[in-house]
């Protein structure tokens, strides 16, 4: 990452957060195209749509991953989110509050989005092999 001052640092962070704000309703609305494609038996859609979710992911994580070490280096090493919004200029603090209210909002929808998706085609995997293999035997005749 190389020697940042402490206002390229927060910088840097602060677009960290806004690039993640971007993503998180591009994730969304793939996550909407991955229900509608699971609710359509869409197979190869869904093999697109993961390889379109996957490099998404992979950039708010390597984001996330560099807010923690910009996070660590400016508080300290136990430093949180909130010590470092909180050190923030009042100028500054509000708007990049209200972005990280905002971001957390958005993945509690990714995760709530992932989570239901995840539901229907566990549950059209659970039809299909009972259409395949027949129900199992939970209680067997006497």
């Amino acid at each position: 990452m190389g020697r940042l001052t402490r206002d390229q640092a927060v910088a840097r962070l602060l677009d960290g957060i806004r690039h993640d704000m971007q993503s998180c309703s591009v994730i969304r609305e793939l996550l909407e195209r991955q229900f509608q494609a699971a609710l359509r038996h869409r197979a190869a859609e869904l093999g697109a749509l993961a390889g379109e979710l996957m490099p998404q992911l992979d950039a708010m994580e390597q984001r996330r991953q560099q807010r923690v070490q910009l996070v660590r280096a400016l508080h300290g090493a136990a430093a949180t989110m909130d010590d470092m919004l909180n050190g923030l200029p009042a100028a500054q603090r509000g708007r990049a509050t209200a972005d990280w209210q905002q971001l957390e909002q958005q993945v509690r929808d990714c995760k709530e989005a992932t989570a239901r998706n995840g539901k229907l085609m566990a549950d059209q995997y659970t039809v299909m092999q009972r259409v395949l293999h027949g129900e199992d035997q939970l209680y067997a005749p006497d």
